[in-house]
Protein backbone atom coordinates (compact mmCIF):
# COMPACT_ATOMS: atom_id res chain seq x y z
CA UNK A 1 0.00 0.00 0.00
CA UNK A 2 1.27 3.63 -0.49
CA UNK A 3 2.10 5.87 2.52
CA UNK A 4 -0.26 7.39 4.18
CA UNK A 5 0.28 10.82 3.21
CA UNK A 6 0.10 9.65 -0.14
CA UNK A 7 -0.63 12.21 -2.44
CA UNK A 8 -1.68 12.68 -6.12
CA UNK A 9 1.13 15.48 -7.69
CA UNK A 10 0.14 15.78 -11.42
CA UNK A 11 -3.45 18.12 -10.45
CA UNK A 12 -4.14 21.40 -10.65
CA UNK A 13 -3.66 22.25 -7.29
CA UNK A 14 0.22 20.96 -7.62
CA UNK A 15 0.81 22.40 -11.02
CA UNK A 16 2.82 25.34 -10.49
CA UNK A 17 5.25 23.08 -8.77
CA UNK A 18 4.89 20.13 -11.73
CA UNK A 19 4.55 21.72 -14.85
CA UNK A 20 2.96 19.60 -17.65
CA UNK A 21 3.39 19.70 -21.15
CA UNK A 22 0.92 18.96 -24.49
CA UNK A 23 1.61 16.10 -25.78
CA UNK A 24 2.10 16.52 -29.69
CA UNK A 25 4.27 13.25 -30.48
CA UNK A 26 3.09 11.09 -33.02
CA UNK A 27 3.71 7.86 -30.41
CA UNK A 28 1.77 9.65 -27.73
CA UNK A 29 2.69 7.12 -24.85
CA UNK A 30 6.47 7.36 -25.63
CA UNK A 31 6.21 11.28 -24.46
CA UNK A 32 3.79 10.31 -21.44
CA UNK A 33 6.41 7.84 -20.30
CA UNK A 34 9.46 11.13 -20.85
CA UNK A 35 7.30 13.20 -19.12
CA UNK A 36 6.66 10.80 -16.38
CA UNK A 37 10.57 9.75 -16.07
CA UNK A 38 11.47 13.33 -15.74
CA UNK A 39 9.51 13.84 -12.67
CA UNK A 40 10.79 10.70 -10.96
CA UNK A 41 14.75 11.64 -12.34
CA UNK A 42 13.97 15.15 -10.72
CA UNK A 43 12.75 14.14 -7.40
CA UNK A 44 9.04 15.63 -8.49
CA UNK A 45 7.98 12.04 -8.16
CA UNK A 46 9.00 10.40 -4.96
CA UNK A 47 8.99 6.42 -3.69
CA UNK A 48 5.12 5.53 -2.86
CA UNK A 49 3.36 8.71 -4.41
CA UNK A 50 0.08 7.87 -6.25
CA UNK A 51 -0.35 9.13 -9.41
CA UNK A 52 -4.07 10.26 -10.76
CA UNK A 53 -6.60 8.05 -12.05
CA UNK A 54 -6.39 7.14 -15.93
CA UNK A 55 -8.70 9.68 -16.95
CA UNK A 56 -7.54 12.72 -14.87
CA UNK A 57 -4.26 11.74 -16.24
CA UNK A 58 -5.35 12.20 -19.68
CA UNK A 59 -6.83 15.20 -19.10
CA UNK A 60 -3.72 16.32 -17.66
CA UNK A 61 -1.82 14.92 -20.81
CA UNK A 62 -4.65 15.92 -23.29
CA UNK A 63 -4.40 12.60 -24.24
CA UNK A 64 -6.46 9.16 -24.57
CA UNK A 65 -6.85 7.15 -21.66
CA UNK A 66 -5.44 4.38 -24.22
CA UNK A 67 -2.43 6.47 -24.89
CA UNK A 68 -2.27 6.63 -21.12
CA UNK A 69 -2.60 3.35 -19.93
CA UNK A 70 0.13 2.13 -22.31
CA UNK A 71 2.43 4.41 -20.85
CA UNK A 72 1.41 3.23 -17.54
CA UNK A 73 2.27 -0.27 -18.91
CA UNK A 74 5.34 0.85 -20.24
CA UNK A 75 6.76 2.37 -17.14
CA UNK A 76 6.08 -0.68 -15.04
CA UNK A 77 7.88 -2.80 -17.39
CA UNK A 78 10.88 -0.11 -16.70
CA UNK A 79 10.45 -0.74 -12.70
CA UNK A 80 9.27 2.40 -12.33
CA UNK A 81 5.86 2.50 -11.10
CA UNK A 82 3.50 -0.49 -9.45
CA UNK A 83 -0.02 -0.84 -10.54
CA UNK A 84 -2.42 -2.68 -8.15
CA UNK A 85 -5.62 -3.35 -9.38
CA UNK A 86 -8.14 -1.32 -7.52
CA UNK A 87 -5.49 0.38 -5.02
CA UNK A 88 -3.97 2.62 -7.54
CA UNK A 89 -0.69 3.32 -9.51
CA UNK A 90 2.40 4.53 -7.58
CA UNK A 91 6.14 5.40 -7.73
CA UNK A 92 7.79 2.29 -7.06
CA UNK A 93 11.34 2.60 -5.04
CA UNK A 94 14.37 3.62 -7.32
CA UNK A 95 16.90 0.87 -8.13
CA UNK A 96 20.13 1.28 -9.75
CA UNK A 97 18.58 -1.60 -11.83
CA UNK A 98 15.76 0.15 -12.61
CA UNK A 99 17.64 3.47 -14.08
CA UNK A 100 20.16 1.22 -16.14
CA UNK A 101 18.33 -1.84 -17.36
CA UNK A 102 16.07 -0.11 -19.99
CA UNK A 103 19.94 1.35 -21.46
CA UNK A 104 21.17 -2.35 -21.35
CA UNK A 105 18.33 -3.74 -23.68
CA UNK A 106 19.24 -0.81 -26.12
CA UNK A 107 22.87 -1.66 -26.04
CA UNK A 108 22.56 -5.33 -26.06
CA UNK A 109 21.95 -5.01 -30.44
CA UNK A 110 24.74 -2.61 -30.43
CA UNK A 111 27.93 -3.90 -30.77
CA UNK A 112 30.00 -0.80 -31.66
CA UNK A 113 29.01 0.13 -27.82
CA UNK A 114 30.97 -2.73 -26.47
CA UNK A 115 33.97 -0.14 -26.93
CA UNK A 116 31.75 2.04 -24.59
CA UNK A 117 31.57 -0.13 -21.81
CA UNK A 118 35.20 -1.19 -21.88
CA UNK A 119 35.75 2.20 -21.19
CA UNK A 120 33.14 2.10 -18.22
CA UNK A 121 34.69 -1.07 -16.98
CA UNK A 122 38.48 0.49 -16.99
CA UNK A 123 37.05 3.27 -14.79
CA UNK A 124 35.02 1.87 -12.73
CA UNK A 125 36.70 -1.69 -12.10
CA UNK A 126 40.21 -0.86 -11.06
CA UNK A 127 38.92 1.78 -8.66
CA UNK A 128 36.56 -0.89 -6.69
CA UNK A 129 39.63 -3.28 -6.68
CA UNK A 130 41.23 -0.52 -5.19
CA UNK A 131 38.55 0.12 -2.54
CA UNK A 132 38.09 -3.82 -2.07
CA UNK A 133 41.41 -3.91 -0.98
CA UNK A 134 40.49 -1.42 1.99
CA UNK A 135 37.79 -2.50 2.78
CA UNK A 136 37.22 -6.59 1.84
CA UNK A 137 37.11 -9.06 4.92
CA UNK A 138 38.97 -12.37 5.84
CA UNK A 139 35.82 -14.07 4.86
CA UNK A 140 35.24 -12.29 1.69
CA UNK A 141 39.31 -13.05 1.11
CA UNK A 142 38.39 -16.29 1.12
CA UNK A 143 35.70 -16.81 -0.88
CA UNK A 144 37.28 -14.96 -3.69
CA UNK A 145 40.41 -17.63 -3.44
CA UNK A 146 37.26 -20.56 -2.98
CA UNK A 147 36.34 -18.87 -6.65
CA UNK A 148 39.77 -18.93 -8.39
CA UNK A 149 40.17 -22.44 -7.17
CA UNK A 150 37.15 -23.27 -8.58
CA UNK A 151 37.76 -21.71 -12.00
CA UNK A 152 41.13 -23.19 -12.17
CA UNK A 153 39.33 -26.50 -12.08
CA UNK A 154 37.33 -25.26 -15.07
CA UNK A 155 40.13 -24.24 -16.55
CA UNK A 156 42.09 -27.38 -16.25
CA UNK A 157 39.19 -29.60 -17.08
CA UNK A 158 38.89 -27.46 -20.63
CA UNK A 159 36.29 -25.30 -20.21
CA UNK A 160 35.94 -20.96 -19.68
CA UNK A 161 35.41 -20.59 -16.54
CA UNK A 162 33.09 -17.92 -17.53
CA UNK A 163 30.66 -17.96 -14.29
CA UNK A 164 33.68 -18.26 -12.38
CA UNK A 165 34.96 -15.35 -14.14
CA UNK A 166 31.89 -13.28 -13.28
CA UNK A 167 31.52 -14.42 -10.20
CA UNK A 168 35.09 -13.17 -8.72
CA UNK A 169 34.55 -9.44 -10.27
CA UNK A 170 31.36 -9.74 -8.17
CA UNK A 171 32.90 -10.93 -4.82
CA UNK A 172 35.30 -7.59 -5.67
CA UNK A 173 32.13 -5.64 -5.95
CA UNK A 174 30.64 -7.03 -2.89
CA UNK A 175 33.93 -6.87 -0.80
CA UNK A 176 33.43 -3.04 -1.14
CA UNK A 177 30.37 -3.27 1.08
CA UNK A 178 28.75 -0.82 -1.39
CA UNK A 179 25.06 -2.12 -2.70
CA UNK A 180 25.22 0.53 -5.52
CA UNK A 181 29.04 -1.05 -7.07
CA UNK A 182 27.92 -4.32 -6.54
CA UNK A 183 24.60 -4.08 -8.80
CA UNK A 184 26.59 -1.57 -11.50
CA UNK A 185 29.19 -4.32 -11.96
CA UNK A 186 27.09 -7.28 -12.19
CA UNK A 187 25.13 -4.84 -14.95
CA UNK A 188 28.25 -4.49 -16.30
CA UNK A 189 28.99 -8.35 -16.35
CA UNK A 190 25.75 -8.77 -17.71
CA UNK A 191 26.21 -6.71 -20.85
CA UNK A 192 29.10 -7.89 -21.70
CA UNK A 193 28.37 -11.44 -21.09
CA UNK A 194 28.49 -12.32 -24.72
CA UNK A 195 31.79 -11.01 -25.60
CA UNK A 196 33.20 -12.14 -22.47
CA UNK A 197 32.22 -15.85 -23.77
CA UNK A 198 33.73 -15.01 -27.04
CA UNK A 199 37.05 -13.94 -25.68
CA UNK A 200 37.20 -17.02 -23.58
CA UNK A 201 37.11 -19.54 -26.45
CA UNK A 202 40.35 -18.09 -27.49
CA UNK A 203 42.85 -20.83 -26.87
CA UNK A 204 45.37 -19.81 -23.78
CA UNK A 205 42.51 -16.69 -22.76
CA UNK A 206 40.96 -19.12 -19.77
CA UNK A 207 44.73 -19.35 -18.41
CA UNK A 208 45.21 -16.12 -18.76
CA UNK A 209 42.47 -14.49 -17.07
CA UNK A 210 43.02 -17.01 -14.21
CA UNK A 211 46.21 -15.55 -13.53
CA UNK A 212 45.25 -12.06 -13.65
CA UNK A 213 42.44 -13.22 -11.56
CA UNK A 214 45.06 -14.60 -9.09
CA UNK A 215 47.24 -11.16 -9.31
CA UNK A 216 45.00 -9.10 -8.65
CA UNK A 217 43.26 -11.34 -4.96
CA UNK A 218 47.03 -11.14 -4.26
CA UNK A 219 46.81 -7.14 -4.12
CA UNK A 220 43.44 -7.19 -2.60
CA UNK A 221 44.82 -9.71 0.22
CA UNK A 222 48.03 -7.41 0.94
CA UNK A 223 45.26 -4.50 1.34
CA UNK A 224 47.65 -2.23 -1.67
CA UNK A 225 44.83 -0.23 -3.00
CA UNK A 226 47.23 0.98 -6.07
CA UNK A 227 48.49 -2.73 -7.09
CA UNK A 228 44.69 -3.72 -6.92
CA UNK A 229 43.84 -0.70 -9.39
CA UNK A 230 46.77 -1.65 -11.66
CA UNK A 231 46.24 -5.42 -11.74
CA UNK A 232 42.47 -4.77 -12.44
CA UNK A 233 43.61 -2.35 -14.82
CA UNK A 234 46.23 -4.75 -17.09
CA UNK A 235 43.54 -7.83 -16.91
CA UNK A 236 40.69 -5.26 -18.27
CA UNK A 237 43.15 -4.19 -21.20
CA UNK A 238 44.17 -7.39 -21.90
CA UNK A 239 40.39 -8.80 -22.49
CA UNK A 240 39.67 -5.19 -24.22
CA UNK A 241 42.30 -5.99 -26.62
CA UNK A 242 41.07 -9.47 -27.63
CA UNK A 243 36.93 -7.83 -28.01
CA UNK A 244 37.64 -4.94 -29.48
CA UNK A 245 41.07 -4.99 -31.36
CA UNK A 246 44.87 -3.83 -30.08
CA UNK A 247 43.40 -0.22 -30.49
CA UNK A 248 41.47 -0.66 -27.61
CA UNK A 249 42.14 1.46 -23.94
CA UNK A 250 44.40 3.82 -25.32
CA UNK A 251 42.81 6.68 -22.54
CA UNK A 252 42.84 5.33 -19.45
CA UNK A 253 43.34 6.97 -15.95
CA UNK A 254 46.40 7.36 -13.68
CA UNK A 255 45.36 6.22 -10.23
CA UNK A 256 46.14 8.76 -7.80
CA UNK A 257 46.04 6.33 -4.66
CA UNK A 258 48.78 5.27 -2.68
CA UNK A 259 49.56 2.23 -1.18
CA UNK A 260 48.29 1.26 1.90
CA UNK A 261 48.28 -1.69 4.31
CA UNK A 262 44.77 -3.30 5.59
CA UNK A 263 43.88 -1.98 8.61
Amino acid sequence: MGRKDSRYVIPSKTRQEVEIEPVRSTRIYEEIVRQIKALITEGKLRSGDQLPPERELAAEFKVSRTSVREALRTLESLGLIAIRPGGGTFVREASVESLIEPLARVILNQREAIVELFEARRLLEPAIAALASLRATHDEIREMERILEEQAEEVRAGKTGIAQDAAFHAAIAGSTHNRAILRIVNVLMDLLAQSREETLQTPGRPERSHRDHLRILKAIKAGDDHASHQAMLAHLHAVERLATGPAAGKKTLTPSSGRRGRR
